[in-house]
């Protein structure tokens, strides 16, 4: 009997071992077990955002810069509400409807000399005021974390650009800023935004356009690319009226617009 009943004890040890070294086999310590990561949805979509009145609201320091100017030419201050009316086609424009406005058509030689004075007033406060319009910092994250690669497509010029995104510390975030000098042709052409594409390392028929103008609008047209347009940026022409793919009135919107046009 006592020879039994050590060997069921040295049987049930026996067990115990073997339980314990398969229990070691499958050991992770105090760490989880990994999952691997969710596919990214956007990999490889290239999202092409216009600038002023649409990734960041820069109507107070163009503005400024521009009452500035004609402070200095002995002419009255523009309201800020007539921004809509000059900003989104490039700085020289804006200063000649400036000037037109205040009463004063430009000619040349002057209006390239007044340019010039107005590029380094405009460079001396390029970011006291402007800012990222609310939510754009979240958007670009989750576009971002879904694997779009994103850019700037606009008629700023690139210096100024670059300038006033690294006043901001947004340079970084995006693959390719691409003004109208570094264009082929300027938006509404379709050259500048395929070439913002090309910069960034995509491809056209996985790239869609957010702005805020009939520029942008027009050049994605042009670009047969899908264009999201902001409700509450810079333009003359209503933004129901563009004809665009998609109007939105908060960033909070873009993400699964974006989505649902490219994903």
């Amino acid at each position: 009997m006592q020879g039994c009943a050590a060997e069921r004890i040295d049987s049930a040890v026996a067990r115990t071992s073997d339980l314990d070294e398969t229990a070691d086999a499958f050991d992770t310590g105090d760490k989880p077990l990994s999952t691997p990561p969710a596919p990214q949805r956007l990999k490889g979509v290239v999202v092409a955002f216009d600038l002023d009145g649409t990734l960041v609201h820069t109507a107070p320091d163009l503005m400024g810069a521009l009452n500035a100017l004609l402070a200095e030419e002995g002419l009255p201050p523009l309201p800020l509400e007539t921004a809509p009316m000059l900003v989104g086609r490039g700085a020289k424009i804006m200063i000649e409807r400036g000037f037109a406005a205040a009463g004063e058509p430009l000619h040349e030689p002057r209006a390239s000399v007044l340019f010039d004075r107005y590029i380094a007033l405009y460079l001396a406060r390029i970011a006291d005021e402007s800012r990222p319009y609310d939510g754009v910092i979240d958007a670009l994250n989750e576009l971002e974390a879904e694997g779009a690669i994103l850019a700037v497509c606009t008629n700023k010029r690139t210096e100024l650009s670059l300038a006033l995104l690294d006043a901001l510390g947004l340079t970084g975030r995006f693959k390719a800023i691409v003004g109208a000098d570094l264009a082929p042709r300027p938006k509404p052409d379709a050259s500048h935004l395929l070439h913002t594409i090309a910069l960034a390392g995509g491809d056209p028929k996985r790239a869609l356009m957010v702005g805020d103008s009939i520029n942008d609008v027009l050049a994605a047209r042009n670009a047969g690319v899908p264009v999201v347009l902001v409700s509450f940026g810079y333009t003359d022409i209503p933004p129901a009226d563009m004809d665009a793919d998609v109007l939105i009135d908060r960033f909070d919107e873009l993400f699964e617009q974006v989505m649902r046009l490219a994903g």
